[in-house]
């Protein structure tokens, strides 16, 4: 098997890079900088075909980044986004770790905190670590006679890890492994400790049925899969999350190419679903909502209804239109799927999504793999024989000896 892994640093050329790159050093908030930065980076982008962004200037990019993101609706809490700078890491291994670090800082015991894990950036070639995942904590979804068991959105991923040897235990809420594809194009495969992925039962508080239906939800939402451009310089590998809202998780859990609960919730309720008039998928959605809400406060894992957020969201755009800033916005992204017209969001536009924004995380199509090579061109690398964490012995977090752990 091979795969496809050159990325849009290898498709834009150097002159928009660079033109990328002095816009970022001239951006109000890195007015402080010595005036020479900007020059001594665009040199070093003509001549290496890189440059290294200082601890300031990752932080700074990757906050405007979140900022800038048209399709997030939390944005208002773009300055709390935590850096973790692992731009050190020379191996999948390190980059493994990094992630469970990672999820143990955001997780925080169900008190989510946004974070970005920064690995390290394209080379001139496009060549780099990415992971394959489109979230740190995935659902395998299994092909089974008649369709799928577990998530859909996630079955060529599961594919994926089968082919290389991974095996779950049929359910439909095994975690998937982390896949990272290394620059030299071959994927590693890693499980997850068990002990860093904090999920939810999902419980009704009047509908004690519910309970019985075996649904859950992990806790933290660490998207994967796009790119973070910065100043001309695309780190493909970088990992970040916010918080979930509840609706989010009503669309994984109902939508019809998803889990596909409603119907078993509406057998559950005695609705009507002889038709759509009946309202039945609408009703069934009402409750799994409720009971969403209901689970996550219970358990103390932080999430946030619609309804808040979109007021969060008005207060954020207003308080950009006061700076004197765009707030760039997808409308059908921003506004929820549930009683979108019963938000403040609904009745309003917003500046249009701005594709050539920077610093920002961009959409990528996913990896492909084609069968053109044999199978052993990929690794099979987990707890087994996995590289020590890059950090310090006396920094180690607790994780760490659960992940050595699983080495005896």
């Amino acid at each position: 098997m091979t795969t496809s892994t050159r990325g849009t640093e290898a498709r834009t050329g150097v002159p928009e890079r660079e033109r990328q790159c002095e816009d970022f050093f001239a951006l109000p908030e890195l007015a402080h900088l010595s005036p020479t930065r900007s020059t001594d980076a665009g040199r070093e982008l003509r001549r290496d075909g890189t440059y290294r962004h200082t601890p300031e200037e990752l932080d700074i990019g990757t906050k405007l980044a979140w900022r800038n993101h048209d399709r997030c609706v939390g944005r208002k809490h773009w300055r709390t986004l935590k850096v973790l700078d692992a731009r050190a890491a020379t191996s999948a291994a390190d980059i493994a770790h990094a992630c469970w670090e990672h999820l143990h800082y955001a997780t925080n015991g169900g008190a989510v905190r946004s974070a970005i894990t920064i690995a390290p950036p394209a080379d001139a070639q496009g060549r780099a670590f990415r992971i394959i995942n489109p979230q740190l904590i995935c659902y395998a979804g299994y092909r089974v006679p008649g369709g799928v068991l577990g998530d859909p959105a996630n079955v060529e991923t599961t594919t994926l890890a089968m082919d290389l040897g991974w095996r779950g235990a049929g359910g439909p809420f095994d975690i998937l492994p982390l896949l990272i594809l290394s620059p030299d194009d071959v994927v590693h495969v890693f499980p997850i400790p068990p002990e860093l992925v904090l999920e939810v039962p999902i419980t009704h508080p009047e509908l004690s049925w519910f309970a019985d239906l075996g649904l859950r939800w992990r806790a933290v939402p660490a998207v994967s899969n796009m790119d973070l451009e910065i100043g001309g310089i695309t780190y493909p590998c970088a990992p970040f999350n916010g918080w979930y809202v509840s609706s989010e998780i009503g669309r994984d859990l109902g939508d019809s190419d998803r889990y596909d609960a409603l119907p078993e919730i509406a057998v559950h309720m005695g609705l009507d679903r002889s038709s759509d008039r009946t309202l039945w998928r609408d009703r069934a959605l009402i409750e799994l909502s409720h009971a969403i809400l209901h689970s996550y406060r219970r358990a103390r894992v932080h999430l946030v209804d619609h309804h808040t957020v979109a007021r969060q969201f008005i207060d954020h755009v207003d308080r950009e239109n006061a700076a004197g800033r765009t707030c760039p916005a997808d409308w059908s992204w921003i506004n929820p799927p549930l009683s979108a017209s019963l938000t403040p969001t609904f009745h309003r536009y917003f500046d249009p999504p701005d594709p050539a924004i920077r610093p920002a995380f961009v959409r990528r199509a996913p990896l492909t793999i084609s069968a053109s090579a044999p199978t052993t061109a990929h690794a099979i690398e987990s707890g087994e024989n996995a590289a020590s964490p890059l950090i310090p012995e006396h920094r180690r977090p607790w994780w760490t000896s659960i992940f050595e752990s699983l080495r005896s």
